[in-house]
């Protein structure tokens, strides 16, 4: 294959940067996401995925779908430039740095065997973490309205991080999560509360009292739902008159990878669909809008909701 100034330069480039280095001895050994691929490398997720995709243009990188996962490997027909040149720089890369994402990844595949999603791989540490749209100022934007809470109910709380920061102002707190590995971890993230209790359960049918509840949160769970409406149909059953239901959720966008790497299962929702979906729930809308726009790529932006029944 003859490549002319313009072709040469971009395949050299391709591969004079660490970081992508770095993913394909990753991929050599063993086939990764890119959530993993960012855990083990320490990278911001955007950029793990412009790599991952400039690689698979090189055809260096190859990608499937394994159990609803997005794994990255090499690509063993590798284009014969691109091939080559990596072939020679591989067998001469001695670096520390490789031995240490070589441990991370091990321990990333120990963890996924176990069947273990995102969320629950970074149970219990889940506030240190990154994932599209999750910011303690989002929360802050969906909580400034609320005065003061009742007997409370937090939809797919996880392992408890908004449970914590509001069971000191409610009379009760419901944690509703489908994660058995989650709520374990939210009971010993909250164990001084005795207002808290764990129901484990799939949020579309959440085996709660109806009409019985002030407040219900749903933060950041609706990327997780193929079925959307029923989550909030569910939430309004659970509201009594006048209750309020505070929502943050993702913008729509059109950033697929990130979807995959944290297991969402769709592109977010706009605010005139998510308000369309509240007042078919039954919800009286008292604002539903974008609330902030993180700063750097991909720039997701979130969604705060107030509604009420």
């Amino acid at each position: 294959m003859n490549l002319n100034f313009a072709e040469s330069t971009t395949q050299l480039r391709l591969l004079a940067d660490s970081s992508r280095l770095r993913l394909l001895l990753l991929l050599e050994e063993q086939e990764l996401t890119a959530a993993e691929l960012t855990e083990i490398t320490g990278l911001a997720q955007s950029r793990v995925s412009t790599h991952l995709a400039r690689l698979k243009q090189a055809h260096l990188v190859t990608q499937r779908r394994s159990a609803g996962a997005a794994l990255y490997g090499i690509n063993k027909t590798q284009s014969a430039f691109a091939g080559a040149l990596w072939q020679l720089l591989r067998e001469r890369i001695d670096d520390r740095q490789s031995e240490l994402d070589q441990e991370r990844a091990a321990q990333a595949v120990r963890a996924r065997s176990r069947g273990q999603t995102w969320a629950e791989s970074v149970a219990g540490r889940m506030e240190l973490q990154y994932s599209p749209g999750r910011s303690w100022e989002a929360t802050a934007r969906a909580l400034i309205s609320l005065l003061k809470l009742g007997d409370t109910v937090d939809i797919a709380a996880g392992d408890g991080v908004l449970a914590e920061l509001i069971a000191g102002h409610a009379r009760s707190v419901t944690c509703v999560d489908i994660s058995a590995t989650l709520i374990a971890a939210a009971r010993k993230r909250l164990h001084a509360y005795q207002n808290v209790r764990f129901v484990e359960a799939d949020m579309h049918d959440i085996p709660l009292k109806s009409a019985n509840y002030e407040q219900v949160f749903i933060m950041h769970a609706l990327a997780y739902s193929q079925k959307p409406q029923q989550v909030l149909k569910e939430a309004a059953r659970l509201l009594r008159p006048g209750g309020r239901l505070v929502i943050a959720a993702l913008n729509q966008h059109a950033h697929k990878v990130a979807m995959e790497a944290y297991d969402h299962v769709n592109l977010g929702l706009t605010p005139a669909v998510l308000s369309r979906m509240l007042q078919t729930a039954g919800l009286k809308v008292d604002s539903c809008q974008v609330s902030s726009r993180e700063p750097r790529p991909p720039y997701f932006e979130v969604i705060s909701a107030l509604a009420r029944k």
